[in-house]
């Protein structure tokens, strides 16, 4: 019974724990390795649209050297926005529109400090048509539009879909020498256990929108007789591995439910489930002294963008929530004084076909388009090649508007690795692809 008991709590516990976010990974993902002291502060925010958003839909050419609106026009059919709802931007002297509910990003993107990284996907090397149609192996990614394996390699930046740690994570491995004496992770996920924040010597907390909630008010009795069980010697050696990683969950969550008591933000958020993870990450970030952080690693998820039906009023409702929680979180961030500090990128593990599907939606594809937002931003300016929306051209994969990415992923993470301090040898070996690509300036 006494076994039987302890199980039952501890099993109890560790669902609190992990709705709490106090947990990070455990095993293989290795403890936090922190060394020499230094360094100003730097933060990097990933928003991880699921499903695969629509990049043909987010980013619209109205009047450019190379195309007009009415090719994208005549590619969408059912699923074209009318040109008038578009939010114009430019390009230099080429026009572009901005799905109709980006209100807030495009802001950003007239103030400079947001810019468009044009048809990104995973790449091995340099890819058109005719190269795609080889069908050879040695320089085309894995199971291409598969939800699971393309994510992986989103994650991961291996094109294998095998990755066991995510760039995010290996990136923030390199920096660790800026974050000794943290009492906290210098990784969060705000959205549970995530790839993209797995590193091979550092792992991340899983934090809720609100903080960790194990250790709040009505939960110290429990939370004390928990770390009482985790105290006790029962001579089992895979048990006691297992107790020191939760009891170090429990400190994490001590700590930071310490450091954000009392903390608030002027900035108001809207209502939402990405707004809810902004705005913990933005307290987070607030509080990053009293945690001894100097470099921060955050994950954030929005689901629900496998549009294979409805997909106007799908993506106007997610695409709102996008850019409304983007637009309080960069008002944030000023409000903190590290707008310049903190860099705040989208990415999904792929997009989706120019031409619709009979149901009021697309279907998978390739290439998409992304934001990158914040101060140090060389911003209201797009980067990489905007495709041509041709059916059968050059960056057509087959005749329905899958676009070959022109921008690759290993492009667009070591841009942000660069800026986040690590070094060219480091950058190299995490994006291993990198070599065959031209680096990208978006971040200065």
């Amino acid at each position: 019974m006494l076994i039987r008991s302890r199980r039952g709590f501890l099993r109890d516990a560790i669902r609190s724990v992990s709705a709490a976010g106090a947990l990070g990974a455990m095993g293989k993902f290795g403890e936090m390795n922190a060394l020499a002291a230094g360094g100003n502060y730097q933060a990097l925010v990933c928003i991880y649209l699921g499903g695969g958003n629509d990049g043909h839909n987010t980013v619209v050419p109205i009047t450019t050297a190379q195309q007009s609106y009415s090719l994208y026009k005549n590619g969408r059919g059912a699923v074209a926005l009318p040109q008038a709802s578009l939010l114009t931007i430019n390009n230099g002297n080429d026009v572009y529109g901005l799905h109709p509910k980006l209100t807030e990003i495009r802001n950003i993107y007239q103030q400079g400090k947001a810019a468009v990284v044009a048809n990104v996907g995973m790449l091995l090397k340099p890819l058109d048509r005719n190269l795609y149609n080889t069908n050879n192996s040695a320089i085309i990614p894995n199971s291409l539009f598969s939800h699971s394996d393309q994510t992986n390699q989103w994650h991961t930046s291996d094109p294998s879909g095998l990755g066991s740690a995510g760039w995010g994570g290996r990136v923030n491995d390199l920096v660790q020498s800026l974050n000794t004496g943290a009492t906290f992770p210098s990784m969060a996920s705000m959205a549970g256990s995530s790839l993209f924040v797995t590193g091979n010597q550092t792992f991340a907390a899983s934090v809720p929108a609100g903080g960790a909630g194990l250790l709040q008010a009505g939960n110290q009795q429990r939370a004390q007789g928990l770390q009482q069980l985790l105290q006790f010697d029962n001579g089992l050696q895979l048990v006691q591995a297992a107790n020191s990683t939760m009891s170090r969950g429990v400190s994490y969550a001590s700590a930071l439910n310490s450091a954000l008591q009392g903390v608030t933000l002027a900035t108001v958020f809207p209502a939402g489930l990405l707004a809810a993870q902004l705005q913990t990450v933005a307290k987070i970030i607030k509080v990053r002294g009293t945690l001894g952080l100097s470099r921060q690693v955050f994950f954030c998820s929005l689901g629900g963008f496998d549009t294979h039906g409805g997909q106007l009023a799908t993506q106007d409702a997610l695409l709102g929530e996008l850019s409304k929680a983007v637009g309080a979180f960069y008002a944030a961030t000023q409000e903190l004084a590290v707008d310049n500090a903190v860099t705040t990128f989208t990415a999904s593990e792929f997009g989706r076909t120019l031409t619709p599907n009979g149901n009021g939606g697309t279907d998978h594809a390739w290439g998409s388009h992304h934001f990158v937002i914040g101060g140090a931003v060389q911003g209201g300016q797009f980067y990489g090649q905007f495709p041509v929306l041709a059916l059968g051209n050059e960056t057509d994969a087959n005749s329905r508007g899958t676009l070959i990415p022109t921008t690759s992923v290993d492009q667009y993470g070591a841009t942000m690795a660069r800026w986040f301090g690590v070094d060219p040898a480091g950058v190299a070996d995490i994006f291993k692809n990198q070599a065959n690509f031209s680096n990208l300036t978006f971040l200065g």
